[in-house]
């Protein structure tokens, strides 16, 4: 007699290469992610530093004081919103802090792709933060 179909040692071992598979999966996807996410914060720190100079520049060498739009003394627009985490609610913000020069810090999740240790530009080879600060 001839009997079509599968075993059920034959469906379990399907069934968990599958889930093997899928779990390798998603934890390679996880990490691209959080790459990706550290690119955004490292992009948004040298864009809020290149428009921390311009406005230096543009408003008789002064940095900006608070974070946010930034419009220089001769009206021009430097920065025209303040840039927020990948991540959204629930993650560390964007710091900044000012006093003659200033400090601009983004929280990274891979502690390898930071460049200080904490968000007062604590500057190391790796760090949990990504900091700019002022150039002059």
């Amino acid at each position: 007699m001839n009997k079509n179909g599968f075993t059920l040692f034959e469906l379990l071992v399907s069934i968990s290469i599958i889930a093997i598979l899928t779990a390798i999966a998603t934890m390679s996807f996880s990490g691209a992610q959080k790459k990706a996410r550290d690119a955004r914060r490292i992009q948004d720190m040298n864009l809020v530093q290149k428009a921390a100079e311009q406005y230096y520049s543009f408003s008789d060498y002064s940095y900006p004081t608070t974070a946010g739009k930034w419009t220089a003394t001769n009206g021009q627009v430097m920065l025209e919103v303040w840039p927020s985490d990948p991540k959204g609610v629930g993650w560390t913000e964007y710091v900044y802090s000012v006093a003659t020069t200033y400090c601009a810090c983004a929280a990274v999740e891979n502690t390898a792709s930071g460049n200080s240790l904490a968000s007062t530009c604590t500057f190391a080879s790796s760090g949990a933060f990504y900091c700019v600060k002022s150039q002059q």
